[in-house]
């Protein structure tokens, strides 16, 4: 824990309602995600990109289920990263604040980069002739938009939750233009002109991780990241959680739908695998093809507005993460200072700030990042299942305002879909991530061994921590030999099949090696 006097700092304070909560959720989904996607989806599940689509819903409904629980029986700030220290231990809160902070942090990143690359539609100068890649201009508006981000996250939550409901109207706005205008259009010979699944079933589960379209999903966590700052939240933040999720996934649908039949069919004589390239802009290009000039111009506008709202939110929501990683480690006392008039964590703030600035550095452009996020963010939600489980058998007593039904099956379920969600995201990505994570655990052993950790604590940590590095193991071995990155010696559907039964396994393995009920600590708050 940390040794900041409670007295010598503020306190977060609560100011959120559900509808600040329920835009914070629509807006963190609502980024860079719909204006990009679209073209990958088609391009690698054709039509069945709608089931993509579904799948991807149906897999962010079931955590989000889990984390209605979790957030409504333990409301905490940064509580991502303080549920799995909570269940299992401070060891488990290391790795998946380390893995949580690379994805919100990056995320910031990104949703600058996707500002940058669709304003370069109008100023070409943004972008290095010829590339998606920022110039050196380009990169310095990238960084303008971050510091106005942590400016409005600066002085107070309500200011940063006014600006959030400003933005998110005029967000949801422009899809639904888009979704009417291209129905207008809308050829339904599109959908089987090639077949309705070109590529197979593969090409449908491509198109959930490398897609885009889990990203575009994953904006639950800022929900519970400011649990600590919500009004009623035993009641408001599973409310918000389930409508966000369901309004999204109707949105993403039906923009999907409208795209893949608004795409002039003559376009379509050389098969789907070219969409991506052919609409590089997804909405943008395809409303210039179809006469509407004024449409692409509105989607330009929104390309900019939009992921401006997602990178404030996780500016806001990055430093409660820090804040909940500093205190579950112990370390870094400085992160969870609170400011006293604002209620604002700033030392993790700016921390924040650096950390957003630093993934810009190599110039990335948001297909070079998207697969990366995608894959960190479903480990950072992964766990939650696993620490619903563990929370279960160990404190039973917890006052919990909202269970899950059918948990028996949820759980097991939506943990192994995280599996399938991460191998998915390909050989690439999972072997230095997952690897990252494993070099973590043996650092956080080492470390705590050195500086004298009582031998039996760190034991008991490293046990409920153990689970993960299998689950981790087995999805780089699977990857290393399956068919999405790797040698192909696994063969498709196998793979698949593999990593899903491994993963089910595995998930007993974490719920039963939770701390026991002596070792927990649920009654540290925040207040």
């Amino acid at each position: 824990m940390s040794d900041t006097p409670r007295d010598a700092q503020g306190h977060f304070q609560k100011r959120l309602t559900l509808v600040d909560l329920t835009f914070i959720g629509l807006g963190a989904i609502f980024g860079s995600g719909w204006l990009f996607a679209a073209g990958h989806v088609a391009a690698l599940a054709g039509p069945a990109g709608i089931l993509s689509w579904l799948i991807g819903g149906a897999a962010v409904l079931l955590l989000g289920l889990v984390y209605c629980e979790l957030g409504a029986a333990l409301p905490r700030a940064g509580g991502a990263v303080r549920y799995p220290e909570y269940s299992h231990g401070a060891l488990l809160g290391s790795l998946m604040g380390f893995i949580t902070l690379i994805a919100f942090s990056s995320l910031i990143a990104i949703e600058t980069v996707a500002c940058r690359q669709y304003a370069a539609a109008w100023l070409p100068a943004l972008n290095v002739p010829g590339s998606t890649h920022a110039s050196v201009l380009g990169w310095f508006v990238q960084l303008a938009l971050l510091l106005l981000f942590f400016a409005l996250n600066y002085y107070s939550v309500k200011t940063f939750a006014k600006a959030n409901n400003i933005i998110s109207v005029f967000k949801f706005v422009v899809p639904v233009l888009v979704i009417v205008m291209l129905l207008t259009h809308f050829h339904p010979g599109n959908l089987s002109i090639h077949g309705l699944m070109p590529n197979g079933l593969s090409g449908v589960e491509a198109a959930v991780s490398a897609g885009g379209i889990i990203f575009a999903y994953l904006g639950l966590t800022p929900i519970v990241s400011v649990a600590s700052e919500v009004r009623e939240p035993q009641r408001t933040i599973p409310i918000a959680l389930i409508l966000s999720v369901l309004l999204s996934t109707v949105i993403y649908v039906l923009l999907q739908l409208a795209f893949l039949g608004g795409i002039p069919t003559d376009l379509l004589s050389g098969g789907w695998s070219g969409m991506d390239k052919a609409f590089a802009l997804p909405y943008h290009d395809i409303a210039l093809a179809l006469g509407f000039g004024w449409l692409a111009t509105l989607v330009v506008c929104d390309a900019v507005i939009s992921p401006s709202g997602t990178g404030n939110i996780y500016m806001n929501a990055t430093p409660r993460i820090v804040y909940g990683w500093a205190r579950s480690g112990g370390f870094l006392p400085s992160l969870t200072r609170i400011d006293l008039k604002s209620g604002i964590p700033r030392p993790a703030l700016w921390l924040t700030l650096a950390l957003s600035i630093f993934w810009t550095l190599p110039f990335p452009s948001w297909e070079a990042l998207i697969q990366v996020v995608s894959a960190a963010l479903v480990l950072s939600y992964a766990v939650a299942p696993v620490t619903v489980a563990a929370l279960r058998r160990s404190a039973p007593e917890l006052d919990r305002p909202f269970r899950v039904r059918g948990f028996a099956v949820i759980g097991p379920v939506s943990f192994a879909v995280a599996g399938l969600i991460v191998y998915w995201s390909g050989w690439d990505t999972v072997s230095w991530l997952l690897g990252l994570q494993v070099a973590a655990f043996v650092v956080y052993v080492v470390v705590k061994r050195a500086v004298g950790a009582a031998r039996d604590v760190l034991a008991q940590q490293v046990r409920s921590a153990l689970w993960l590095i299998g689950f981790y193991l087995v999805i780089m071995l699977v990857s290393a030999f399956g068919t999405f990155g790797g040698n192909g010696v696994v063969a498709h559907p196998w793979d698949s099949v593999t990593v899903f039964v491994a993963s089910l396994g595995i998930y007993y393995w974490g719920a039963a090696t939770g701390l026991p009920a002596s070792a927990l600590a649920l009654d540290d708050d925040d207040d």
